[in-house]
């Protein structure tokens, strides 16, 4: 017994050392094996595709990666901007993303501070910013030059115009001015015109009633050279009132005391004097007649007035009834 006890004693702890040896081996494989399962990916089902048509296979293999999101992006642009142009908000928009730029161009310091407007006499400088398209918004960074020249020069009051930038914040614009020349009127409408013929503006302020008056349909561009002739003869401008330019190629005047008279259609400045004479010497202007006609080069043609015209009946019918013997 005693032996076989010390025999079983001594058997047992290789026992156990081989069963935990065991027992390691099993667990490491396993591991192992848990590894490598889980590093294995995995495979897909496989799912059966019907074979796209040709056109559309050929899209696939052609069109580039994207693609329809690209072109899903640029429909959307492009109803978006449809829209807001047959909506009639092309402006607003515009607008919204000019003040949108200005705003981020002025809190960076391209804020117009000083504006320097040289030429100007009729115009004021609230009115040359307004004309330009310059306003408390604008920033000079994204100002355009070029723009705001062309608006200065499609005024009729400015003949040209120069725009300098002077970064980061000056802006400096020299002008030339028309200049008001006389008052033009045709169809019943009064304008106030320029030496060139530009209308300037409609008449409504009686700033511009010294002016000369010129009437009728090609009298506002051949007004300077009738008047600058008529200049000449101070005595014969000083009674006018109007210059009417009849059929667009001759000139009558109608004097302040209601009197028309017909000048040639050539020969204007020998009209004229011939009338400056007539004045000197038998007071023409100051006499009881209504119409002077020089339209023919060899003859002066006066109309009297109903009065004077009828005291003249009257004159010659006692004339008339004198006998021979009378006294005068």
């Amino acid at each position: 017994m005693d032996g076989a006890g010390r025999l079983a004693q001594r058997l047992r702890p290789q026992a156990d050392l081989k069963a935990a040896a065991i027992g390691a081996a099993v667990l490491l494989r396993e591991y192992l094996g848990f590894r490598r399962a889980a590093r294995k990916p995995t495979k897909r089902p496989m799912i059966d595709r019907v074979p796209p048509p040709r056109v559309v296979a050929w899209i696939e293999r052609s069109v580039p990666r994207r693609a329809g999101l690209t072109a899903t992006v640029m429909l959307l642009l492009g109803a978006t901007g449809y829209g807001i142009v047959k909506g009639g908000h092309f402006d607003d928009f515009a607008t919204a993303v000019s003040n949108t730029r200005n705003a981020l161009a002025n809190s960076a310091g391209f804020r117009i501070t000083t504006v320097a407007i040289n030429g100007r006499k009729q115009l004021s400088q609230d009115e040359v910013l307004a004309i330009g398209g310059v306003n408390g918004r604008s920033s000079l960074l994204f100002l355009d030059a070029a723009a705001v020249r062309d608006q200065l020069k499609a005024n009729p009051w400015i003949a040209d115009a120069t725009v300098i930038k002077y970064y980061p914040g000056a802006l400096q614009i020299d002008i030339v001015e028309r200049s008001a020349f006389a008052l033009w009127q045709q169809n019943g409408k009064l304008s106030v015109i320029a030496e060139d013929g530009a209308v300037l503006e409609p008449y409504l302020t009686r700033r511009f009633v010294s002016l000369p008056l010129v009437v009728g349909k090609g009298a506002e561009t051949h007004a300077r050279d009738f008047l600058a002739l008529l200049a000449r003869y101070p005595q014969v401008s000083a009674v006018t009132w109007a210059a009417i330019y009849v059929g667009e190629r001759r000139w009558n005047l109608r004097t302040r005391d209601g009197l028309d008279i017909r000048l040639p259609e050539n020969d204007v400045g020998n009209a004229l004097a011939t009338l400056s004479r007539l004045d000197t010497e038998d007071h023409l202007f100051s006499r009881d007649i209504v119409a002077i006609d020089m339209r023919l080069s060899d003859r002066l043609t006066v109309q009297l007035s109903d009065d004077a015209a009828k005291a003249r009946e009257d004159q010659i019918k006692k004339t008339l009834k004198k006998k021979p013997g009378d006294a005068a």
